[in-house]
């Protein structure tokens, strides 16, 4: 296990962002260099600063290289609905089919992204056909995690929502190579899981101490550890994403670095 938390450390962060868009499709060697070049331009955030705000002109295009940030809507009164959770690898503003935000998005931890304008700009000259074609995969995907969000808040008891968001969070952190099937980072608090889950935060900590009793999770210092995983995916109707069948295709060839 020592070993496996060493090489995970030993990512460097566009390591991070390689392996989020290679897991999508397929990327030549000249293509993954472009991502591992990115960084000149970095910008770092506090917890809760906003990368982004309800309603303002879609941000610019910029990966995510390390902490976690959320989407989410704030009522007059305070409360708050987190649409979705934002982990090293994923990006924002990829996307040129909405020039408005939709949600807000807010630093979870102290985070740093990258300036992604040089990739789009590879894309539109035609030199990036495989990261073209990863970026377009992102948006379906997103759409199924909001659905199985829906489903979550609208027909899940509180032990099934606990069960199905921690198997999301560990399969999102498995294909960046932050986590493996069992063990992964957890820097989110009680109240944030409670914010996501549409639970009270007692309500969240009773089914975390109930998973607990049951022998199916441990969480140890920002660590989450699936101790049953099958039993947990039975319990909580967990489908993983498949990713799409070109990751799976051979390479393709470089294109010219024009």
């Amino acid at each position: 296990m020592t070993e496996r938390l060493t090489a995970r450390s030993a990512l460097r962060p566009l390591d991070l962002v390689v392996r989020r868009l290679r897991a999508l499709n397929a990327l030549s060697d000249w293509e993954q260099g472009l991502l591992r070049s990115l960084g000149e331009r970095r910008e770092r955030f506090a917890t809760g600063e906003e990368l982004a705000v309800e309603g303002s002109e879609a941000t610019r295009p910029r990966f995510i290289v390390s902490g976690w940030a959320c989407r989410h809507r704030v009522l007059a009164d305070g409360r708050r609905q987190i649409f979705g959770f934002l982990l090293p690898g994923d990006g924002l503003g990829l996307s040129s089919r909405c020039d408005r935000e939709l949600s807000t998005v807010a630093a979870l931890t102290a985070l740093e992204t990258v300036d992604a304008e040089p990739v789009l700009d590879a894309i539109a000259e035609g030199r990036a056909p495989g990261i073209a074609r990863a970026i377009a995969s992102i948006e379906p995907i997103e759409h199924a995690l909001l659905l199985d969000h829906m489903v979550r808040l609208g027909r899940q008891t509180a032990f099934e929502r606990v069960a199905h968001l921690l198997l999301e969070l560990q399969q999102r952190l498995e294909i960046v190579g932050l986590g493996d099937t069992q063990r992964f980072p957890l820097p989110l608090t009680q109240e944030i899981m409670a914010d996501a889950l549409g639970l009270s935060i007692v309500h969240v900590n009773r089914t975390l101490q109930q998973l607990r009793r049951e022998r199916l999770i441990e969480l140890r210092s920002g660590v989450a550890i699936l101790l049953q995983r099958e039993r947990l995916v039975g319990i909580a109707g967990h489908r993983a994403l498949d990713a799409p069948a070109a990751a799976r295709a051979e390479r393709p060839q470089e294109p010219a670095a024009g």
